[in-house]
């Protein structure tokens, strides 16, 4: 290699640039062993493969009527233990960073909403939604249950009914089922549908046929 000249580096240069590497090294380690957190979420539903299989169990038929509905035949947002009702419970579980006063309000956390993916910090911007709305229920067969089994539905912890969202995105939801509505956030769809079915296939309540129809063609292409 003649012509070309090599020269070592003082050794405090070495040993600054080791420090430094050790110090990039320790960080990136940081990084990929924190990583960022998944985003907290209600429980799973059954996979695509079991939700087919449950929407062909569920009863086909037409929505029954409106008739002696009221949301109060559901009571909602129950007792958790403490201070804590259903709706803080699910502000807890579905958000990031989640601080509680004392009477166990959200006074500050994070909330990524899984129906339009929009990002939350005021606990005032989220509304937590029946997947399974109550009056949507009520016309599928939930008319026919006691105070106390819709008051289960309406706070089902267990399975994925209850999860925090968009308010707006909500509101605009209103008591559609999946034939009239869908998550803006087309990624959703299939684990939308999943949850529906897997709701309505543990209350045993009624699908009509739009209905059937559009969750069999969503879960067909999950």
């Amino acid at each position: 290699m003649s012509g070309i000249r090599v020269t070592s580096a003082p050794r405090g240069v070495y040993a600054r640039r080791a420090a430094v590497g050790g110090g990039l090294a320790a960080l990136v380690g940081t990084i990929v062993l924190s990583g960022p957190a998944a985003h907290a979420a209600p429980p799973a539903p059954v996979d695509a493969a079991t939700a087919r299989t449950y929407l062909g169990e569920l009863t086909v038929k037409s929505e029954g009527s409106m008739d002696g509905y009221s949301r109060t035949k559901f009571p909602h947002w129950s007792s958790q233990g403490g201070a804590c009702n259903t709706r803080e419970v699910v502000l807890k579980r579905d958000g990031e960073d989640v601080q509680q006063d004392s009477k166990c309000a959200a006074v500050e956390g994070r909330w990524v909403s899984p129906y339009d993916g929009a990002t939350w910090e005021d606990a005032q911007d989220i509304d937590i939604d029946h997947l399974v709305p109550l009056a949507q229920a009520w016309r599928s067969g939930a008319n026919t249950w006691t105070t106390a089994q819709r008051q289960a539905f309406a706070n089902d912890l267990t399975r994925s009914q209850l999860i925090a969202v968009t308010d707006r995105v909500n509101q605009a939801k209103g008591d559609k089922d999946p034939a009239q509505w869908m998550p803006p956030l087309a990624s959703y769809a299939c684990t939308y549908s999943q949850m529906w079915v897997t709701v309505k296939h543990h209350y045993k309540l009624t699908v009509d046929p739009a209905e059937k129809n559009k969750l069999a063609a969503v879960l067909k292409g999950c």
